[in-house]
């Protein structure tokens, strides 16, 4: 991702050729900041969520993309069912595994629970975003991006914020957004603006977030209904309000 000399989001950089080989040492990564790996596993918690609504809406994979940006790609194509089959599974390990891959972090320990999320947030997180497309918990991200205050925080740990709210503003079930306000809570995770350095946002701010997250070029596009900047404030701020609330009740407050 690039973003602009004041922190704000400005594009994505694409690459004519993918990687041939990717090497990831789990050694290195049980030694470095905790904080990193929580962060991807935000990062990754929005893969099946975008997934399973570009699948709903028969968006055409990065057909959001500026015709320049696609210079030496294959054209855009509807995801594949094993695309999506991977992002279920990137949601189902990270259910599975990821405090205990969190608390083996915290111990510069390599377990098997480290192992399957580094495998998760690197490989099924991977390769089921980019089969299966992104949705609107990136473009909020992106949106996000313009409060001064978010620009301390990691990619994913504002799209795991960027998800609860495109989970309020498809409506999904209470059940199904509580379990990822339970995840979040349980590994360290933003349930809410001020957990991304946003204690207060006035109304015109809000408005702005949300015409950047709803640009023509942006993935917010590919869910399966019609999006508006309206609707997109108000999923921010009703997610901001629900994580907060959500939060306290389980600190007993």
């Amino acid at each position: 991702m690039l973003y602009t000399p004041d922190g704000s989001f400005d594009d994505y950089a694409y690459f004519k050729q993918s990687p041939s080989v990717v090497l990831v040492d789990t050694t290195v990564i049980a030694q470095a900041p905790v904080r990193f790996l929580v962060a991807g596993m935000g990062d990754a918690l929005s893969t099946y969520f975008e997934a399973r609504a570009t699948a709903k809406s028969y968006s055409r994979v990065n057909a959001s993309l500026p015709m320049g940006s696609r210079e030496g790609f294959c054209a855009p194509a509807v995801g594949t069912h094993a695309a999506l089959a991977m992002a279920t599974l990137c949601y189902e390990m990270l259910l599975k595994d990821g405090a205990k891959a969190k608390a083996s972090c915290e111990c510069n320990m390599v377990t098997q629970a480290l192992e399957n999320i580094v495998e998760t947030n690197i490989l099924l997180s991977g390769l089921g975003f980019e089969s299966a497309g992104l949705g609107g918990a990136h473009a909020i991200h992106d949106g996000l991006t313009i409060l001064e205050g978010t620009h301390h925080y990691y990619h994913g740990e504002k799209v795991a914020f960027g998800t609860i709210a495109q989970l309020v503003l498809e409506n999904a079930p209470t059940e199904e957004l509580n379990q990822v306000l339970d995840f979040c809570l349980e590994v360290g995770l933003p349930v809410c603006l001020a957990d991304i350095g946003v204690d207060t946002i006035s109304h015109e701010e809000l408005i702005k977030v949300a015409e950047k997250a709803c640009i023509p070029e942006e993935s917010i596009h590919s869910m399966p209904f019609p999006i508006s900047v309206t609707e997109v404030a108000g999923a921010i701020a009703t997610a901001d309000k629900i994580g907060r609330d959500y939060k306290a009740s389980r600190e007993g407050r």
